[in-house]
């Protein structure tokens, strides 16, 4: 072998030798830029709507967008065959929700259960993160709630008398696309209560979770518990509703079993007095529409 050739092949080395190199620190800075600019991934649609069935979830209109929210219960099964199995007696409830940004939102409204008006603030705390970071989504969720139907009888039930408060703290996962999971505490202010036995101060939690069945179909089911002795004077039972979504483009259609007439926390969390195992059963339907108000940019 030559003097030429043996440079020649050393020379060659060096030089793949070079290029690995500067691979190898084009690659690293890319890696490194990469990582400068990775951000959190969000967890998005733990719920397909802002109830799970009467529970409000940790979801909340978008900034600048609008929800109108029928809620709507049809009389008890058992009410018989006269009552066409309770279709001829309804209750109703209109609601208005508003994103005021992606976190904070806003709503109000109208049931006809004891004429009922009722206000609420929904922020959100946390947001579930792909991977470990952040493992749940975090709500709270304050409302009042104003009755006004005449009782001639008790004239000296003012406004303040008649009001309630409630605050929630929504805990939900969404452990896969199949199934997500929310947890409820809750704590109740009525500022009158019927005895003095009963507590002005309910403390109560509630179950709820989603499971998908079809690509735009689930089955929803939530389960709120009030510990005995709080409620004396009146014989209350926890809520236990079953729901079937249906999304429908822009709607949330929600098919709806309850053994709770009202769909405001103040009521049916400690004012429900039906069973299933009697046939206390109301059923209804809930359907929610999303407005976008927001020009786009």
């Amino acid at each position: 072998m030559t003097y030429r050739k043996i440079l020649f092949i050393f020379f060659c080395l060096f030089a793949a030798r070079g290029l690995r190199a500067q691979d190898s620190a084009l690659l690293n800075m890319l890696n490194d830029s990469m990582s400068a600019h990775k951000g959190k991934s969000y967890v998005t649609g733990t719920f397909k709507a802002e109830y799970i069935i009467n529970t409000q979830t940790v979801e909340s209109p978008a900034n600048g967008n609008l929800n109108f929210v029928i809620q709507h219960r049809f009389g008890q099964l058992n009410s018989g065959s006269y009552n066409f199995f309770g279709l001829d007696n309804a209750t109703l409830r209109l609601g208005l929700d508003y994103g005021i940004t992606d976190d904070l939102d806003v709503g109000i409204g109208r049931s006809s259960y004891l004429k009922t008006f009722d206000g609420y603030l929904k922020y959100k705390l946390l947001k579930q993160t792909e991977g470990p970071q952040m493992p749940l989504s975090v709500s709270v969720l304050g409302t009042v709630t104003d009755y006004t139907e005449d009782e001639p009888t008790e004239t000296y039930l003012d406004m303040r008398l008649r009001t309630a408060y409630s605050v929630q703290l929504l805990l939900a996962r969404k452990f896969s696309r199949w199934l997500s999971l929310q947890l409820s505490p809750t704590w109740l202010h009525y500022n009158l209560v019927p005895t003095v036995e009963d507590k002005n101060d309910v403390f109560a939690l509630g179950l709820g979770g989603r499971v998908k069945i079809t690509k735009r179909m689930s089955i929803d089911a939530e389960y709120d518990i009030v510990p005995t002795g709080q409620v004396v004077s009146t014989s209350v039972h926890n809520s236990l509703s079953l729901g079937w979504d249906i999304e429908t483009g822009g709607h949330v259609f929600q098919l709806v079993f309850s053994n709770s007439q009202s769909m405001l926390p103040t009521q049916y969390l400690a004012q429900t007095t039906g069973t299933w195992g009697k046939g206390d059963i109301y059923f209804g339907f809930n359907i929610s529409r999303n407005f976008n108000l927001k020009k786009k940019k």
